[in-house]
């Protein structure tokens, strides 16, 4: 058997999806991804190489109500199922609970912990020690839904950003919990278990107010910071007007002696390393203000001072 399936992503993680699902004989009825970029999409562009019906929407809400012409586009493909691998949309309860088998989604936490956008940043930032994926049967709330298919065990290193343990941890298995939900779903033998509300977490997104810098935390709070909002936004502090956001962060053995914390110390392979409270920090690269990542020693000198 295989199911009919429309399929909300974008990147390669959506594309990734598209190709598994397909190997695995399911029927993809439409391709939803975002509006063209700057940058080609992965997932649009998969999917125009293949044929598929591919629409191109910013938003399916219009003030607070789902758009009508959009629900009718969405019925008239026919799904069985919604896969939504990686959206940052939010999809309406006509759209979401319109197929028979309703929608699977993909979250790369440990649900019902670590809910919400920035999940793999706040999971590095509060200092998590494990982590896993989730996929779920989304409902009205966020991130709420009865679970299908979840898969642990994945140990976050001192060393993780959220790019890293995104791309070398949880990318693979993530693939993997979407292919075997969606086959439970096809075989008739999945199981929907409810969320246990009392270990639930929410957090919000990691704008710039999060990702701003308290170098009156110690060390191991600051170096959490920048790993956490690496790649986006970059934790960030100022060096007089200027905006320096972090990154390739890690914490490092050493003493910073009496130098303030924030205060460059020196450079190593082209890396700043830089006082910490209780201990030093090394950075490897360096933004400041809208120009360009570039090795901290370029963009950093001795004695600077990150406030």
């Amino acid at each position: 058997m295989s199911l009919r399936i429309a399929l909300f992503g974008q990147a390669p993680f959506g594309r990734d999806t598209l190709v598994r699902l397909q190997d695995a004989g399911h029927e993809i009825v439409g391709v939803y991804t975002p509006p063209e970029g700057r940058r080609p999409d992965p997932l649009a562009a998969e999917a125009d190489e293949r044929g598929l019906p591919l629409f191109r929407h910013k938003r399916f809400r219009r003030k607070g109500q789902a758009i009508p012409e959009l629900v009718e586009e969405h019925a008239k493909l026919g799904a069985d199922l919604n896969v939504l691998s990686f959206v940052t949309v939010i999809l309406p309860p006509e759209i979401v609970d319109a197929p028979l088998h309703q929608s699977l989604c993909f979250h790369p936490s440990l649900l019902p912990k670590f809910r919400g956008g920035n999940a793999l940043a706040w999971q590095i930032m509060l200092g998590a020690q494990e982590t896993g994926v989730t996929v779920f049967q989304p409902d009205a709330g966020v991130d709420t839904g009865p679970i299908v298919v979840q898969k642990g065990g994945v140990r976050i290193a001192p060393t993780h950003t959220s790019a890293s343990l995104y791309f070398d941890e949880l990318y693979a298995l993530g693939l993997d919990a979407i292919v075997e939900a969606v086959d439970a779903i096809d075989a008739g033998t999945a199981r929907f278990a409810v969320q246990d509300e009392t270990q639930a977490s929410h957090q919000g997104l990691v704008d710039d107010e999060v990702a701003r810098l308290d170098w009156t935390n110690d060390v191991a709070e600051i170096d959490r910071w920048i790993r956490g909002c690496d790649p986006n936004p970059g934790a960030w502090s100022l060096r007089g007007t200027d905006t320096v956001r972090c990154f390739d962060g890690r914490r490092v053995e050493g003493d910073a002696g009496s130098a303030p914390a924030g205060e460059v110390l020196g450079f190593e392979d082209g890396a700043a390393l830089i006082a910490a409270k209780g201990g030093m920090l090394r950075v490897g690269r360096v933004r400041i203000g809208y120009g360009a990542k570039q090795p901290a020693a370029e963009g950093l000198s001795r004695g600077d001072r990150l406030t």
